[in-house]
């Protein structure tokens, strides 16, 4: 899946396998803020809706700027667009933006000089000019995000650096979509928030997962009430990362393998989470208000390394506390639940999950497979391919073959944004998703080492949750 896969190494001056002195402070300071939620969970108890809705309300910092709900892109007839880093993931994305009308590559940054020279001549071999290029550096990002002729700057690196890449494009005044998680810490999804709206610039969650063809097709079928009243979903990221964790060559770093010795919740919730949070209209009617966690034994990274591993790797010095598994249960103000799960530690097919469940019946992926009524009966799950006529969203529709990875799923995001920003829509999701999705990151560790206590989460969007809007399920633009 679209893991933020870099060409970045942890930080600059830290040799290979040593996390910074700045990243383990910025990390164990955002756990000392956050835990400080925990705290109050002792009066919460099993909770209650209303009681975990107040308490989170009552979190939310004051507003500094205007809501970015609802807020279109400026027109433009080409897209500009400044890509940070170029590792597996950053350069898996560049021949798709290169494939969309209207995008122009200007600027290409990585502290791996071979890679991003190795960006800009695929941007010359596709007939665009040599776009700059940004190798000096950890830091050299910032010059890349101060040029005047960018309008959107795309971040894929390591998760540690997400947050400051995006910070900085905001405040240089430009657009900026970062992979997943848009940040690993409360107060940084509270500033990104915050920045959004002062900057009047969009921060998204590149989410490809909400343009999956299936995704689609149950958002759409959703709207049209074919489920009945929506009661629960399902998401997750369940995919055996064994082999790549400690693969020394796949990741550029042990970056991503070192969160499983910092977090014991869920690393990587907005793979299953986005796509069931469209279902639910979360931030458009519904929002969610709590979770309580639970994490199994960290124990399939150890085994996997004694088994794999050469005892003189530097990982043998690791210890792993993640959880081989977490299960979490969101609850929504309307009183459904959602239920996400993470694991990359253990054998196990990929699964997102990607199940709806309502009055009417229930669609569940892997494989697709749907019982709806009246349409089956007998208790025998129906052919989800028969619903594609006529409930198939019309971007995939209109490309019916995409090219790139993830199933097509990877363009039709691209394709989607750079649309709504050369056409002057509202985006499909804003920063009040992105930090929607992310926030299981840091309260998921809280909710877990409290025994699965409910923490509550934030509303990122100030009440404005209680407001429909448009979101994926677009209508196609005239």
């Amino acid at each position: 899946m679209n893991e933020a896969v870099p060409g970045n190494a942890d930080s600059a001056g830290d040799p290979a396998g040593s996390p910074s002195r700045r990243s383990v402070l910025r990390t164990t300071a955002g756990m000392a803020g956050v835990a400080g939620m925990a705290g109050a969970l002792g009066g919460l108890g099993s909770g209650t809706a209303a009681a975990a809705d107040s308490a989170a309300a009552s979190a939310a910092p004051p507003r500094r700027g205007r809501t970015m709900a609802g807020v279109p892109f400026e027109r433009r007839g080409t897209v500009r667009m400044g890509i940070i880093g170029l590792g597996n993931r950053g350069a898996g994305m560049i021949g798709l933006f290169l494939a969309v009308p209207g995008v122009r590559v200007v600027a290409v940054c990585d502290p791996v000089r071979a890679k991003a020279e190795a960006a800009a001549a695929e941007v010359a071999r596709a007939g665009q000019p040599s776009p700059a290029v940004y190798a000096n550096g950890e830091h050299d990002y910032a010059n890349l995000c101060a040029r005047g002729d960018l309008d959107f700057v795309y971040v894929a690196t390591p998760w540690d650096v997400h947050f400051e890449m995006a910070r900085t494009a905001l405040l240089n005044g430009k657009h900026v979509g970062v992979e997943c998680p848009v940040a690993m810490r409360l107060d940084e999804l509270w500033e990104l928030v915050d920045l959004s709206e002062r900057t009047r610039r969009h921060c998204m969650q590149l989410e490809n997962c909400c343009y999956g063809r299936n995704e689609m097709r149950v958002l759409r079928m959703a709207h049209a009430g074919k489920f009945g009243e929506l009661l629960h979903a399902a998401g997750a990221y369940n995919h055996d990362l064994r082999e790549l964790l400690f693969s020394p060559t796949y990741y550029e770093g042990p970056w991503r393998r070192l969160w499983h010795t910092r977090l014991r919740g869920d690393l990587y919730p907005n793979h299953g989470f986005g796509p069931v949070a469209n279902y639910l209209d979360v931030n458009r009617g519904d929002r969610v208000v709590s979770i309580s966690s639970f994490g199994t034994p960290a124990l399939g990274l150890a085994e996997y390394r004694q088994a794999h591993v050469p005892t003189g790797d530097p990982s043998w010095k690791e210890t792993y506390i993640g959880s081989d598994r977490t299960i979490s249960m969101v609850r929504t103000a309307k009183g459904r639940v959602i239920r996400l799960e993470h694991d990359v530690s253990t054998p196990h097919p990929y699964s997102r999950i990607n199940s709806l469940g309502g009055t009417r019946g229930v669609f569940e992926d892997y494989p697709a497979r749907i019982y709806l009524e009246p349409d089956h009966r007998d208790h025998q799950w129906g052919d989800f391919s028969a619903y594609a006529a006529e409930f198939d969203h019309w971007l995939w529709k209109e490309h019916a073959d995409p090219p790139g990875g993830h199933g097509g799923m990877d363009y039709i995001m691209v394709y989607r944004l750079t649309q709504c920003m050369r056409l002057g829509l509202v985006p499909d999701f804003d920063v009040y998703d992105a930090a929607t999705w992310t926030a299981p990151v840091p309260l998921s560790h809280i909710s877990v080492k409290a025994k699965g206590a409910p923490v509550p989460i934030p509303d990122f969007t100030r009440g404005e949750w209680r407001q429909a809007r448009s979101g994926v399920d677009s209508a196609r633009p005239e």
